[in-house]
């Protein structure tokens, strides 16, 4: 584990309810940590799936799929044919 010593400036009123919420204590800061962190993965996460849906690539049929699937092995036979 590591031990980080962290100084921050809160409004008088935001440290003073904080402190009465027990949101001071390493424990609290840790887990309001570890929630902004998965929070922003998450953010991340829909913002690379929006992405992606905006580059509205053709969607292949099953048959595509198929043949395309049957071309690699085909390619994969004839290189082991060759012992490549």
């Amino acid at each position: 584990m590591t031990s980080i010593n962290l100084t921050i400036e809160l409004p008088d009123a935001l440290a003073r309810d904080a402190q009465r919420a027990g949101l001071l204590t390493s424990r609290s800061i840790v887990n309001l940590l570890s929630a902004e962190l998965k929070r922003q993965q998450i953010e991340q996460l829909f913002a690379t799936a929006d992405q992606l849906a905006d580059q509205a690539a053709p969607v292949m049929s099953a048959a595509e799929i198929e043949a395309e699937i049957e071309a690699a092995r085909m390619e994969r036979r004839q290189r082991s044919a060759r012992g490549d």
